[in-house]
């Protein structure tokens, strides 16, 4: 990338059969992402709002109109075709779920919930994809036929080819080469390389003085070195900690329709990063958050830490705004089955919540197999709209500290009872003379005795209210410990015991069927609890997870760390390994490196070192035109791809540019006060706190993403992000040429620069140096000294003070090279 200042980049559906003399052909199948957005959003909207007058279990279909399969939503009912696609407002369903004509009402008494009209306006906009396949009767699934498909075999280590390779990884990629008929490319040149893998295990640029070194190291073990000194990095948790992040969807908000803040729950995220930089066996990494609540520990702060790790748990979202009986739990169950399908199986198992899953080998009980865990573990309560305390965090104290606090507060709250009952006494002792005061003959002194019992009686009965009160706010008096945001066991929901869920029929939690007990999806093993389980079980779910045996587990951990060194995983989805899934480009490589990945006793590093230590990373990003008629988009790593920074990268290279990133690890947020919270719907929490610390430590809420990284692709934290996209847009370029973050930066940058040389040539070489870790061409850095001397010529017409004019020539200058594609893009 070695062009005269090259600028960033600028760049400035149809599935239902057409309506109203339309004539597109729809496709042959809606895409996954289009199937899944029916399943979770449109699908159990009609169940719920829809079946009961349009389908086959109506008694009477009204309106000659079904919604319960895609060719009766096609046809349409007596008033016409129900679907204009790509356009909601023309459509006839998008008009009766608004209202907004007096004799066509869907549903006809209770208005659709705005985010629940939103969804149907989406999903006809994006052309009205449903994957029902005619009759709404369901099929049965083959589980040993299912049990063929590549990703539900048992992963059984390859033989490594031998086409002379040093590196198991190079043999593999060398050998479908050799079968397609293409080349590698060859290695890399020193500095884009050491570019390429600090950026790739610590989000940040290397420094002037790595460069050097690494240039001066001629021997073979010369970029083993850089990789495990970029290991021993705490900036390499930091890095990867964040892609965890991701696909966890951590937030610091709850994203109830107030999004309540949780001031706790920094300390998953931190438990986290130091996860990955001790190199924490994946296995128990998983384990630990699943259930570390329930694993020994051998010392007190083992037992902290691992309680901490059940933050995973806990950062489940929350939805809505009431409390108690009317608090949505399912909601916050069926949100913690989608991830947990995701990120360690990728498997879309919340498909299989209304019916059996229509393309994967699971079934509806395997999904309520699964909710029984969830829904027998007790989550903390961040705060809501009617009920803005938080419940049910778990003290982070010496268990004999917390034992001795009960043990306390049951002794008061037994003296509180017993006061009240007491004054309870008293008072029906006092209505028992009130009643007698009646019969007393004398009026005068029956009506003297009576306003007696009366004004004693009331006094009693404020003695009790005022005594109630009290015992009431003693019991919500917040423990006298720091709590951290993690699970527990026993129900979060009522005062039902622990223990297995029901099916909720097609989805709906208040039409129960049949008591399901907990167990491991059918596909996956079946493995059920002991019958003498007393607790969730999420101990024993959790070992089935991580089992060896199973054979997602591995598999789909190596795919996410490949994804995350070359920008594309051997399996492009990376968190659907089922059906609708993308094949493996390189299975045999894949089952190598899950095999690899257990022998290594489960370490990341190592998968790491034996990921980078390849002659396939190690190669260079050129362009090669014979390879590309071949394999235009690299799908068999001719070349290494080149690709954009994230946008953590992005403002934390800016930062360390400048010399102003605080690399300090974060903790708690500036969040307002507990005494002060009162969010509602109508006014939720939002705030964007500023830091100089690393962008892993930046505040993430639900309702709102942090205005950086939403211009820049970073992760929606109310779903899983298994991989970032990446677009180019004149906003992302604006920003980088305008805002004051950038401007600040840049002014930092050039101070820098002209404080450490004493010349324009030697700066500009410096600033080459510092943002690209290279020296500039000789047109690059004749190019910048003109671009300093126009700058400095047009700045004096402005009144801009003499002296002032080197600095803001070299700030002028600085954003320019901030906005190359050199900056942010990696060979």
């Amino acid at each position: 990338m070695r062009t005269q200042f090259r600028w960033f980049a600028l760049s400035f559906l149809a599935f239902t059969s057409p309506a109203r003399g339309e004539d597109k052909p729809p496709p042959a199948k809606p895409s996954p992402e289009h199937i899944e957005f029916f399943e979770k959003k449109i699908r159990p909207l009609l169940v719920k709002h829809c079946y009961s007058c349009h389908s086959a279990e109506a008694k009477k279909v009204k309106g000659e109109l079904r919604l319960d399969t895609r060719e009766a939503v096609l046809k349409g009912g007596s008033s016409g075709p129900l679907i204009v696609s790509g356009d909601p407002a023309k459509s006839l369903l998008i008009q009766a779920v608004r209202h907004a004509d007096p004799s066509l009402k869907m549903p006809p008494d209770v208005k659709l919930k705005p985010e629940e009209m939103a969804d149907l306006e989406a999903w006809v906009k994006m052309g009205a994809p449903d994957p029902r396949d005619g009759g709404s009767g369901a099929k049965k699934i083959d589980f040993e036929k299912a049990k063929e498909f590549w990703s539900f075999r048992s992963v059984v280590r390859p033989e490594v080819p031998k086409p002379g390779a040093t590196n198991p990884v190079d043999n593999f990629i060398q050998a479908t080469l050799d079968a397609k008929g293409l080349k590698p490319s060859p290695p890399a040149d020193k500095r884009a390389l050491i570019r390429r893998a600090t950026f790739d295990l610590t989000g940040l640029p290397p420094t002037p003085e790595e460069i050097d070194a690494f240039l001066k190291d001629d021997s073979p073990e010369a970029f083993a070195k850089v990789v495990d000194r970029l290991l021993a990095s705490p900036a390499y948790g930091e890095r990867w900690g964040r892609h965890w992040l991701d696909v966890v969807r951590y937030a610091d908000t709850a994203g109830d329709n107030s999004d309540y803040p949780i001031p706790q729950i920094f300390r998953y995220r931190n438990w986290v990063i130091e996860a990955f930089n001790r190199d924490l066996p994946y296995d128990e990494f998983v384990r630990q958050q699943l259930a570390g609540d329930l694993l020994p520990s051998k010392n007190e702060a083992d037992r902290q830490a691992k309680l901490i790790a059940t933050g995973y748990l806990a950062n489940t979202k929350r939805f809505g705004s009431y409390e108690d009986e009317r608090y949505p739990w399912y909601l916050t169950y069926e949100d913690q089955i989608d991830n947990l399908g995701r990120t360690f199986l990728a498997l879309t198992i919340n498909c299989a919540r209304c019916h059996d899953h229509k393309f994967d080998p699971i079934s509806q009980h395997d999904y309520y197999a699964l909710y029984g865990f969830f829904s027998s573990t007790r989550y903390p309560r961040p705060g809501i709209e009617l009920d803005k305390v938080q419940r049910d965090f778990v003290p982070l104290a010496p268990q004999e500290e917390i034992a001795a606090f009960e043990k306390e507060r049951a002794q008061k709250m037994a003296e509180f009872d017993a006061k009240v009952k007491a004054v309870v006494a008293e008072k029906t002792a006092a209505e028992k003379a009130l009643a007698g005061a009646e019969k007393i003959q004398d009026e005068q002194e029956r009506k003297a005795r009576i306003a007696e019992g009366n004004k004693k009686v009331d006094g009693l009965k404020q003695k009790i209210k005022s005594a109630q009160q009290e015992l009431e706010n003693y019991a919500k008096k917040p423990l006298p410990f720091e709590t951290v945001y993690a699970v527990a066991e026993g129900k979060t929901e009522g005062k039902k015991k622990v223990g297995n869920a029901c099916v909720q029929i097609k989805g709906d939690p208040e039409r129960l069927g049949p008591e399901v007990p907990r167990r491991f999806p059918t596909i996956l093993g079946e493995q059920t609890l002991p019958a003498a389980t007393k607790g969730s079980g999420r101990l024993e779910l959790a070992n089935w997870i991580v089992d060896a045996k199973n054979p997602l587990f591995a598999r789909v951990m190596v795919n996410r760390i490949w994804q995350y060194h070359f920008g594309k995983g051997i399996v492009r989805t990376a968190s659907n390994f089922g059906i609708l899934g993308e094949p493996p480009t390189h299975p045999e490589l894949l089952d190598y490196l899950a095999a690899r990945f257990v022998e290594d006793k489960w370490s990341m590093k190592s998968m790491h070192r034996l990921i980078m230590l390849s002659r396939t990373y190690q190669q260079s990003s050129r362009d090669d035109e014979a390879s590309a008629k071949i394999d235009v988009a690299n799908d068999y790593l001719w070349r290494f791809d080149k690709r954009r920074l994230d946008a953590e990268s992005i403002r934390d290279a800016l930062l360390a540019a400048a010399g102003n990133l605080d690399r300090s690890p974060g903790g708690a947020h500036p969040f307002p006060a507990m005494s002060t919270w009162n969010f509602t719907q109508h006014h939720p929490f939002k705030a964007v706190y500023e830091t100089n610390k690393r962008s892993v430590y930046v505040m993430a809420q639900r309702f709102q993403r942090h205005p950086f990284f939403a211009l820049f692709d970073g992760a929606d934290t109310n779903a899983s992000t298994d991989r970032r996209l990446t677009s180019t847009t004149p906003l992302q370029a604006l920003y980088l040429m305008n805002d004051p973050f950038v401007h600040a930066q840049a002014k930092k940058f050039a101070e820098r620069v002209c404080g450490e040389s004493q010349n324009d040539p030697a700066r500009i070489e410096r600033a080459y140096v510092l943002l690209f870790g290279r020296v500039p061409t000789t047109d690059e850095a004749t190019t910048a000294t003109n671009y300093l001397a126009k700058v400095r010529d047009k700045l004096k017409t402005t009144g801009i003070p003499m002296e002032q004019l080197p600095a803001k020539a070299w700030e002028s200058l600085t954003r320019a090279l901030f906005l190359s594609n050199e900056f942010v893009y990696l060979d």
